[in-house]
């Protein structure tokens, strides 16, 4: 049976990649190794995928990358495009089980999430993106190769740290079920 994208998931994939790109251009921290910076992007994709699913965190990570490529440099690196929406539906599956708007991200869904992004990121950053760039690029293998590790290494903190926090007071903000009683 095929599931059509909601009205609401639709909106969300239309706003995530406007934040995406407006995160992408304004609130990075450069690292001195180029185009690899610490990225406030992936925490949010990261909230917007656990929230949504993985199809909207694809598809956010892919419009919004593009989008901020097309508006930051004038072309698009399409390696790492296609990455940011791996990631995205890593992200997504990795919170398929979450149920972060009913308040629920206690310590083991942090812990399950956190392993997951740490594992996703790894593959993504440190192996597909390099491989990818070695491949429609031609670039040479140690120069990208450095930028994945480093990009994997940032993303797994960034996504640890601020995309762990982000969540758990979204999650705070939310009525849980049974929470409310009748006097």
């Amino acid at each position: 049976m095929k599931k059509e994208l909601s009205v609401k998931t639709i909106v969300a994939i239309g706003i995530g990649s406007a934040l995406f790109v407006i995160l992408g251009r304004f609130a990075v921290i450069p690292t001195g190794i180029p185009n690899t910076n610490l990225e406030t992007t992936y925490p949010f994709l990261a909230l917007m995928a656990v929230l949504f699913g993985p199809i909207a965190g694809g598809l956010i990570g892919l419009i919004g990358h593009t989008l901020k490529d097309f508006t930051t440099y004038g072309g698009a690196w399409w390696s790492w495009i296609v990455c940011s929406g791996i990631i995205g539906v890593i992200y997504g599956l990795a919170g398929s089980k979450i149920r972060l708007a009913a308040g629920e991200f206690g310590k083991k869904e942090i812990f399950r999430f956190n392993v997951y992004q740490v594992i996703g990121n790894i593959i993504v950053w440190a192996g597909i993106a390099p491989v990818l760039d070695i491949l429609i690029y031609s670039e040479p293998a140690n120069k990208v190769f450095a930028q994945g590790v480093l990009a994997s290494v940032l993303n797994i903190i960034s996504v640890g740290i601020i995309g762990t926090l982000m969540m758990v007071v979204y999650a705070a903000t939310r009525t849980k079920k049974g929470s409310l009683k009748k006097d």
